[in-house]
């Protein structure tokens, strides 16, 4: 019996998540390498399929985009470099840097296809090596004069994230048969490589990245008197709840609306990162409930919540955090981008492996923005129902 598409290609994602929380360089080379094989091949078949085709809205429902100038002349380089075996004269007048159109696509493409990603404060970031953020969450406007107690409380508001300490590496195995498709195919192949390959890595980084080369996790003690040892940031302490009642969901709120200094903040959603089997065997359980109607009602929380699953939350554990109080900015950054040939991987005949690099860098902005629970023991909800005592007139026991 043939195997669909679909069924191969989420037993490859499955393999390359699992490859990266092992932290084996081996492992994550050859799922990746494996995983792009088979994203190519996909595209491949689609090629055959619809290259009779030019309608506009089929293409780009397969991915396939209308290119710029830029993209075009890039992709050209690209498929001379793969065909001739020289990278530097393959790009001789052309900058061998992913265009920002491209990584913007490419960040969009995660966004939609990665709940987490689309959640948080995602942006491009090619152009820049340093990104000024907000820490404090303050207004940075002042009425009056400005004083020296004043100007201090700005300048500790202002933090600056280095987007260069941390790069993300994919490997592009470039096949005979991907060249002959030309430019536009092979930008929707690169493209999905680098969406799939990046956010995998992007989103075990701002789950439970350490800092050390690699972003600080939601799940990680920033708080400005916190000990880093070798620059790894501890995990946070998880508070232990045993179930989602108003009372407790309550005094999680309001951690996450206590900002830096004790200010106050609105919390008009809370994010719930959660791993798949604890969604189904913890969360699911204690927020379904059935209505009087007889169905279930799932997700019911005693305020607005968003769940996101991802596999890389410790099992028993849960994050509650503010979406908007994570950044996170990715690019070609300085030298990063650039298409290189690799002989760190062995494959195919005719196919060649090359990477690329994209740098990056993400943090919680304070230490509130994120609560890490213990949700081993929590118990699931059942709908309690009040009884109050009712006095009956003569008529009513007649």
């Amino acid at each position: 019996m043939k195997i669909s598409k679909d069924v191969i290609k989420a037993a490859l994602k499955e393999k390359f998540a699992t490859a990266l929380k092992s932290e084996s360089p081996d492992a994550i080379t050859d799922a990746l390498t494996e995983f792009a094989d088979g994203i190519q091949q996909d595209v491949l078949a689609d090629f055959e399929t619809y290259k009779p085709t030019q309608n506009a809205e089929i293409l780009t429902k397969r991915g396939i985009r209308q290119l710029t100038e830029v993209e075009t002349k890039f992709y050209g380089a690209v498929i001379k470099a793969v065909q001739t075996g020289d990278i530097k004269a393959a790009f001789t007048g052309v900058e061998n840097a992913f265009p920002q159109t491209v990584i913007d696509s490419v960040i969009d493409d995660i966004k939609l296809n990665f709940p987490l990603l689309s959640e948080i404060n995602f942006q491009n970031t090619s152009t820049l090596t340093k990104f000024v953020v907000n820490k404090k969450g303050v207004q940075l406007a002042v009425w009056g004069a400005l004083g020296t107690a004043i100007s201090k409380e700005l300048e500790g508001a202002i933090g600056k994230v280095d987007l260069t300490t941390n790069k993300l590496t994919a490997f592009i195995p470039i096949s005979k048969d991907m060249l002959s498709a030309g430019p536009a195919w092979v930008d929707a192949y690169i493209r999905a490589v680098l969406a799939e390959a990046n956010a995998g890595g992007l989103e075990k980084g701002i789950v439970a990245g350490t800092g050390n080369n690699e972003p600080i996790g939601m799940d990680r003690n920033v708080a400005d008197d916190v000990t880093v040892t070798g620059g790894v940031y501890p995990q946070k302490a998880a508070i232990v709840i045993t179930d989602l009642k108003p009372v407790t969901y309550g005094g999680i709120a309001k951690t996450l609306a206590t900002g830096p200094n004790g200010r106050f903040r609105a919390v008009p959603e809370i994010l719930l990162v959660v791993n798949p089997a604890d969604y189904f065997t913890k969360i699911m359980p204690a927020t379904t409930v059935m209505t009087p109607q007889g169905t279930y009602a799932y997700n019911v929380f005693p305020y607005p919540t968003k769940v996101v699953q991802s596999a890389f939350v410790d099992a028993g554990k849960a994050i509650f955090g503010l979406a908007s109080r994570y950044f996170m900015g990715v690019g070609v950054g300085g030298s990063g981008g650039k298409i290189e040939y690799s002989d760190e991987v062995r494959f195919l005949d005719d196919e060649r492996v090359y990477i690329t690099k994209l740098y990056g860098n993400g943090m919680p902005l304070d230490n509130n923005a994120f609560v890490l629970a213990d949700i081993s023991g929590l118990t699931a909800a059942n709908l309690e129902v009040a009884v109050t005592n009712v006095v009956k007139t003569k008529e009513q026991t007649a």
